[in-house]
């Protein structure tokens, strides 16, 4: 019943439309078996003014408030002006209609300043009809009491509802949004996978090759072989060097710079790698100083310290081949600083670093996840490559979680506070009218139950009797709201006249006595049929 239907023609569904109908017929129907009961339950009433008219209004207004939410309001508050005009009472079965569409209008898309106009428009529209017919008080009192609380405690639980509504699709919208960005974390993932095996592949096997070129080096300069066997080495030698740059550039194709760069477990040591670089012709001095290696060293440490003299290690094979490379490592205060320097190549001065840059970059990704600091720079005629890492890492590298201060999560919780607002509201403004209305109800329902004369001692009371022999069964106020037009009626000269009702209905118009004294003596009793003064 708050959804709305306007797209379902172009959908071209069939059955698109038929929810809104159907839920359209169930409420006509439910108005009108209410208003059917209450026509049924009145005497006097009116075919055409009470049941024909408003039912044909209502199954006009309930399929136009989609589009015109708050003329249809006021179509209905006009069916409820019916009872102002009524000579009996001015209650009718379609407050609660009217109660129904202010609902609708507060869970709908009508503005707050939009709707209270249209509400205040319809009170006001009341209470001037009120006043141009010249009602008893009991109209007054329904127009001040009932008709607010059927437009204003429905239209407040509509916003309520209205808010809640929102909060739950703002949720499942949230909830869509973090499954497609987990979606997207893992593709995220896959590929960060991809970019570190082809980092792995980079670092080992290009350490591999450039240790293969570099024996291939010194072959070719060994005095024993052929100038064919040189020049075959020669070749192997550049096919390995291209080899290597291919890895290099295919691995810059896959990289990518905010890529988790752990690696995978290795089961070489330090000590293992420096032995097969020496196998290789690699000139490696290889130190451990401070405190020997702690126990409780982390693997991600481990590998990062493994990496670092790998790189360092086929940086130096290949942009300064011959020179003598230095390799500390010390563990001191719960850190490990690694320390590899290399001097300058037999035959010149450092050659420049190949295309890419990658390594460097690499051992970066790999110091700086774990909490440590990489330094390379050149030192003397040499090249120095210094990295300090800490024992435990502070950082495994893994996704952040989202902040708490995102966009969605705003909303979410403006959302929350919108709902707790009009949750308070629909039970705050019309706990403190309820109390209003109640207490002055209840004034009211006091005063015109007290000035009650029952019709059997109307009837006992005889012309002539002095007041005191009747005193007993009469109530204990009059009726207080006696209109100048009932007051102004002929009556003996020089008497005092008193005013009853004659039941205590609240809303019904009843009968009033009129008993005229003279002095302390009943002169004349009277009957004003149906009204309240």
């Amino acid at each position: 019943m708050l959804r709305r239907g306007g797209n379902s023609g172009a959908t071209g569904a069939p059955g698109a439309a038929v929810g809104p109908v159907v839920r359209d017929i169930a409420l006509w129907a439910a108005l009108a078996g209410a208003a059917l009961v209450w026509f049924v339950g009145h005497p006097e009433p009116s075919v055409a003014l009470e049941l024909v008219l408003p039912l044909a209004v209502l199954a006009v207004a309930i399929p136009a408030r989609r589009r015109w939410p708050m003329a249809a309001l006021c179509a209905v508050n006009a069916l409820c002006a019916i009872g102002l005009v009524h000579p009996l009472t001015p209650a009718n079965a379609y407050v609660l209609a009217l109660a129904v569409f202010a609902c609708l209008l507060g869970a709908g898309p009508t503005g707050t300043r939009s709707a209270l106009l249209t509400l205040g428009g319809c009170l006001a529209f009341d209470l001037a009809l009120c006043a141009a017919l010249g009602v008893s008080v009991v109209w007054w009192y329904w127009t001040l009491t009932i008709v607010p609380l059927a437009l204003l405690v429905p239209w407040l639980f509509g916003r309520y509802w209205q808010a809640r509504l929102a909060l739950v699709h703002g949720g499942w919208q949230r909830a869509g949004l973090l499954e497609r960005r987990q979606r997207l974390v893992a593709e995220q993932a896959r590929l960060r996978e991809r970019t570190r095996i082809a980092a792995d592949m980079h670092d080992s096997l290009g350490h591999e090759l450039s240790l293969i070129a570099l024996r291939a080096g010194a072959l070719e300069l060994s005095p024993t072989l052929t100038g064919q066997d040189r020049s075959d080495l020669g070749e192997l030698r550049a096919a390995v060097s291209d080899a290597v740059g291919h890895l290099r550039d295919t691995v810059g194709v896959l990289r990518d710079d905010g890529a988790d760069r752990a690696t995978a477990p290795t089961t070489e040591s330090v000590g293992q790698l420096v032995d097969r670089a020496r196998d290789s012709g690699v000139t490696v001095d290889l130190r451990q100083e401070g405190s020997p290696a702690p126990p409780g060293l982390s693997p991600l440490v481990e590998r990062a310290v493994y990496r670092v003299v790998q790189e360092s290690l086929t940086n130096a094979a290949r942009h300064a081949p011959g020179a003598a490379v230095r390799v500390r490592i010390t563990h001191e205060a719960g850190r490990t600083r690694v320390t590899v320097t290399n001097t300058a190549p037999e035959h010149g001065r450092l050659a420049p670093p190949g295309s890419g840059g990658h390594g460097l970059a690499g051992l970066r990704e790999r110091v700086e996840p774990v909490g440590g600091t990489l330094r390379a720079a050149p030192s003397g005629h040499g090249f120095e490559v210094v990295a300090t890492l800490p024992d435990r890492p502070r950082n495994t590298g893994r996704d952040p979680a989202p902040p708490d201060d995102s966009e969605s999560a705003r909303q979410l919780i403006a959302a929350r506070r919108r709902t707790r607002l009009r949750l308070a509201a629909e039970f705050v403004v019309p706990g403190g009218f309820a109390l209003l209305t109640v207490g002055s109800a209840a004034y009211a329902a006091f005063q015109l139950a007290t000035c009650v004369l029952r019709p059997a001692d109307f009837a006992d009371l005889r012309i002539g009797q002095g007041r005191t022999e009747f005193a007993h069964t009469l109530p204990a106020r009059q009726f207080p709201y006696v209109s100048d037009s009932v007051k102004s009626r002929p009556r003996p000269t020089g008497t005092v006249c008193e005013f009853y009702r004659s039941n205590g209905s609240l809303l019904d118009q009843v009968d009033v006595y009129r008993l005229c004294y003279d002095g302390s003596r009943l002169v004349t009793k009277d009957v004003i049929p149906g009204t309240d003064g």
